[in-house]
């Protein structure tokens, strides 16, 4: 995941200042020297570095730092509010036209960013919000372009507006718009071309689009794994064409993470999304604070709770409350808890956005494979079996490991620690043992 060796390596400074009772000068200096190295190797921009710590310093060596009861505490409460103002302070909403005025929002960006996807997956959450969406396939000349954006505009639920690949872009952008009028739609996306690097004839079409259409919104899309590049690409667009903000993609992939604390430095444009996996549903608005706090291993407790209220069925917690207060919790009652953390991103996502998890977790082996395991036995059991586990014999449990594919052992070991575990998890603390070198992480129930 994105920033783990920057968190891992800010927690390790910050660990040392809150050892020790007063701080000198010189404790301020040395901790934030290895601050300002581990931003450099997370790819920050080096002027955004240099001026962030003279920040962070500015304020670290005033006399209320030095003479606080926990002035350790205070240098990290310092750092934590100059990253947020880094990154934006505040969160900014893709604007939108008053009423029903049709919106149109140009994306664009390079080849291999994830364009196409997050305009599909934009178009999803515009209309989750109530809008009513057009996409508009202007990119003609990437192989497949038109055909990935109709796929997906179809999973969202979305329009897709097309002519093919024998027109000029500028003219299907003012098609899209008209046949949105005629048909009552409010926001018109269009999926400009990418190029592998930016040139004359790119930046052209998108001009060609602005003169001849009156975009609202201009949206750049780029790849968080970039790095640097993904800054230098921000600036250029920005330059070139003017930009309104920007979505930063595969902020879950291995990346160092330095774009998403560069970008609004160097550009003074906002960061809207980030995407954070594969699937249309993997773009969370992106909140400097809670950001900021991940960064700083600090958890993201707020946007935990938001994913929670987006994928739990109220009405299935309540029902499942009464039944484990009853101690009537069964097999089919286990898998929708598991459907449910699955949609949540599964229990790795959601241990680290807990506050003070995300060191503990260094050295955990989380298997969530387990879980599929654990589901291809549930799902080899007959009805009245996973209802009401009590009769399971050895008979019914030979079937269920055939079926599975496992060990009757297996079979054997799930059923005893379901009947050993009808309360629901209580606290994330409990589900942390030690087994030799890693720590092990043991699912609910006891899997």
């Amino acid at each position: 995941m994105a920033f783990e060796s920057l968190s891992e390596k800010l927690q390790n400074v910050f660990k040392n200042l809150r050892g020790k009772g007063r701080l000198s000068e010189a404790d301020v200096a040395a901790a934030l020297k290895e601050v300002k190295m581990a931003l450099l190797e997370a790819d920050v921009n080096f002027k955004v570095v240099k001026n962030f710590i003279k920040s962070v310093q500015e304020r670290a060596i005033g006399q209320d730092v030095m003479s606080s009861l926990t002035p350790g505490q205070m240098v990290i409460k310092i750092v934590n509010e100059e990253m947020v103002k880094l990154m934006g302070s505040e969160t900014t909403e893709i604007a939108f036209k008053p009423g029903n005025e049709i919106t149109v929002i140009m994306m664009c960006g390079l080849q291999g960013a994830g364009k196409t996807t997050t305009t599909a997956k934009l178009a999803g959450k515009f209309k989750s919000k109530g809008k009513k969406p057009l996409l508009a396939a202007c990119d003609i000349y990437r192989p497949a372009a038109i055909e990935q954006l109709q796929i997906n505009g179809n999973k969202q639920g979305v329009p897709v507006f097309t002519m093919g690949d024998k027109h000029k872009p500028v003219n299907i952008a003012k098609a899209a718009i008209e046949h949105a009028a005629k048909n009552s739609m409010n926001v018109v996306i269009l999926d400009t071309a990418g190029r592998l690097h930016i040139d004359e004839d790119m930046m052209n079409e998108l001009i060609e689009i602005k003169e001849n259409v009156s975009v609202f919104q201009t949206i750049l899309v780029v790849d968080a794994m970039t790095g640097q590049d993904a800054v230098n690409v921000s600036e250029m667009f920005n330059n070139k064409i003017g930009i309104d903000g920007v979505i930063l993609t595969k902020l879950d992939g291995d990346t160092r993470g330095g774009a998403a604390l560069s970008i609004r430095a160097v550009t003074g444009k906002p960061i809207l999304y980030t995407g954070v996996g594969e699937k249309l549903s993997d773009l969370e608005q992106f909140y400097p604070d809670r950001m900021a706090s991940r960064i700083l291993g600090m958890g993201d407790i707020l946007t935990l709770i938001d994913k929670a209220q987006v994928d739990f069925d109220e009405a299935k917690a309540r029902e499942l409350e009464k039944k484990i207060k009853k101690a009537e919790f069964d097999f089919n009652d286990f898998l929708d808890q598991m459907q449910q953390i699955k949609k949540m991103g599964g229990f790795g996502d959601i241990l680290k956005m807990m506050p003070g998890m995300g060191g503990q977790l260094k050295d955990v082996d989380i298997d969530e494979g387990a879980l599929s395991g654990i589901e291809a036995i549930i799902y080899s059991m007959t009805k009245e079996e996973r209802s009401n586990p009590d009769v399971l014999n050895p008979s019914r449990k030979k079937r269920i490991a055939k079926g599975a594919g496992v060990d009757i052992s297996e079979v054997n070991r799930i059923v005893k620690q379901f009947e050993q575990s009808k309360k629901m998890m209580k606290q994330f603390s409990g589900m942390l043992g030690s087994k030799g070198g890693k720590r092990k992480f043991k699912l609910p129930f006891g899997f």
